[in-house]
């Protein structure tokens, strides 16, 4: 029984990131086509759908996580899933102002790049029980330049979405009301960015420590 469920996770962890790693390849090309023939402008509305599924679909790592389907912990995974959704959907989304930005190529680069060496090293380790050395290497390494890419990015559309925020009033709630609560999206999102200060660092740091890890103990293998 134990060995017909192991098969069924590697199974349904192969399916779950080869077909992610299908859509960040499909973001990242029509990225750099819509870089190529139209312009950073017209960048986030060629990737928009494809970029919403992909980015939409990690919350499901979070699950994988709490259930034990995979190791990686919790403390980790939660808040970089977060913080993109929250870029995705609470800011690219919510503020059409922005979507025209040239760190919305920064963004989507960064992030489809991470992502396609990232669930087709996971896909490929689920499927055949290996990873080749240099493939590893890339896995964890790469983040060593498009992590603070990707983070200044996700940092500076969220700083140039404020006074669309603040204009907006989208998103608020204003007293008096039912509930006797107020809630100012404004603020929301300045406290956003006061969480990137630790945050950032505190993942690095966990990123650099696995790294050196994984290298470690392929060569000692």
């Amino acid at each position: 029984m134990a060995g017909f469920l192991s098969l069924l996770r590697r199974i349904y962890l192969s399916v779950y990131n080869w077909t992610v790693f299908l859509g960040w390849s499909q973001v990242l090309y029509l990225a750099l086509k819509a870089l190529n023939e139209s312009g950073h402008e017209h960048v986030y509305n060629a990737v928009q759908k494809p970029l919403f599924l992909a980015q939409s679909a990690a919350v499901l790592e979070i699950l994988h996580g709490l259930v034990g389907l995979v190791r990686s912990p919790i403390t980790s995974t939660l808040p970089q899933i977060s913080s993109r959704l929250y870029v995705t959907w609470g800011i690219l989304w919510s503020f059409p102002q922005i979507q025209t930005h040239i760190l919305v190529s920064s963004l989507v680069i960064s992030w489809s790049v991470t992502e396609i060496i990232r669930y087709s090293f996971f896909g490929m380790k689920e499927s055949f029980g290996f990873t080749p050395s240099w493939f590893l290497w890339l896995r964890y390494s790469t983040f060593l330049l498009l992590y603070p890419t990707g983070i200044s990015s996700e940092v500076g559309l969220i700083f140039y979405a404020l006074p669309y925020i603040k204009e907006s009033d989208k998103y608020c709630l204003r007293m008096p009301n039912k509930w006797n609560f107020s809630f100012d999206y404004l603020y929301a999102a300045i406290l956003v960015l006061g969480f990137y200060v630790p945050g950032s660092p505190h993942l690095y740091g966990y990123m650099l420590r696995q790294r050196k890890k994984a290298l470690s103990k392929s060569k000692r293998e």
